[in-house]
């Protein structure tokens, strides 16, 4: 085999209560291609050229599982089609990594298991929850024990949907995290854990106000909403509507997640009148099914 093409849905990180742990697929999807090559080059199209480099997430994870197989990393040319916002808090850098690693493992006869691939990959992210529903689909929880990411897949009640209000400005990761304090009190510890418990169980029971109710946090939020454009004033105008509402992962994009088929027509009527910014509404649903090859030859 010398080319595949790998499917990674984007992932939505926290879900409130649970930073750097909870993590949920969703129907957007990056796709990446790579087609190994008699020289020792690198090429990479469909991104822009300032991702074009060795530096590019896809090039680094594929180097780095070949390395892990004492593989020598030959010529290859990579294409990128992303539909999956860059720098938006949707995992378009771990969908990167993901295709990476599962295209390189592919590529050599799958020689390592998808934990195996979550190992490398986290090494590289630094926190496994959005590498972790990527690779394997639905919501997951995890943890890092002694160095390596461990992870659960959790029941979804099938009803949920989720709308992403996408702002058409970034959020880089790094900025979102410098804001956040090096420590927090005992009791927004215990806070986060029982709401973190209580969301688990409402997005597995289809429990609406259960999950409006649980999806509050005080480590992550309150810090990384002042970089958000418009963020208080769309939480107010969700608020109404009784759909959760959260940062997805570190920013700016905001998700409401709900059972109401209405609630992406409920908001455009007041979004643009309240914002200062553009906003762009993605209604998604749950993917479970995670990072997987699309084509091969």
């Amino acid at each position: 085999m010398k080319r595949v093409t790998i499917r990674v849905p984007a992932t939505t990180a926290n879900l409130g209560p649970g930073f750097d742990a909870f993590g949920c697929a969703l129907s957007l999807y990056t796709d990446v291609t790579f087609e190994e090559t008699e020289d020792y080059g690198l090429e990479i199209t469909g991104c822009d050229e300032a991702f074009t480099g060795p530096d590019n997430l896809a090039y680094v994870s594929y180097c780095a599982v070949l390395a892990s197989l004492s593989e020598e990393v030959r010529g290859v040319k990579i294409h990128i089609d992303a539909h999956i916002p860059v720098c938006r808090g949707l995992g378009s850098s771990a969908a990167l990594l993901v295709a990476g690693a599962m295209g390189a493992n592919v590529l050599r006869g799958n020689k390592l298991s998808t934990q195996g691939l979550l190992n490398i990959t986290n090494a590289m992210e630094g926190h496994p929850d959005n590498l972790a529903p990527a690779f394997y689909g639905g919501l997951t929880a995890s943890m890092v024990d002694n160095g390596l990411p461990v992870t659960v897949n959790f029941p979804l009640h099938p009803d949920w949907e989720f709308l992403a209000l996408v702002p058409d400005f970034n959020l880089q990761t790094s900025k979102a995290r410098a804001v956040l304090p090096e420590q927090v009190s005992r009791a927004d510890a215990i806070y986060n854990i029982s709401h973190g418990a209580m969301v688990l169980k409402a997005l597995e029971l289809g429990d609406e106000k259960l999950l409006r109710n649980a999806m509050q946090d005080r480590l992550h939020q309150n810090y990384r909403k002042k970089l958000i454009a418009d963020y208080e004033k769309i939480e107010g105008l969700v608020r109404t509507t009784g759909a959760a509402f959260c940062l997805s992962g570190a920013g700016p994009t905001l998700l409401c997640i709900t059972q109401d088929p209405k609630l992406e027509e409920k908001l455009a009527k007041k979004l643009d009148s309240i914002t200062t910014e553009k906003w762009q509404m993605l209604p998604l649903h749950i993917e479970f099914e995670g990072a997987r090859v699309i084509a091969a030859e």
